[in-house]
């Protein structure tokens, strides 16, 4: 069983350690490819620095951690 990522807000530490992520890339996929500009509104402890991480590792082309993901082969 994965350990839960309890105040670790990076995916790449979140990827290393092997916690637990709910794969969200599919939604990350079809917002990068729309190409809108997006207001992320949400209230503390609701995964956006956890978002932000994502988008950082998916743009630095850091493909290890995205292995066995949705948008590992996108």
């Amino acid at each position: 069983m994965k350990k839960l990522p309890l105040e670790i807000q990076t995916f790449e530490n979140i990827r290393a350690r092997n916690y637990l992520y709910v794969d969200k890339t599919e939604i990350i996929y079809r917002a990068v490819s729309e190409g809108k500009v997006y207001f992320l509104s949400r209230p503390r402890r609701f995964g956006k620095s956890l978002l932000t991480s994502t988008l950082d590792a998916l743009f630095s082309g850091r493909e290890d951690l995205f292995k066995g993901l949705y948008i590992y082969d996108k």
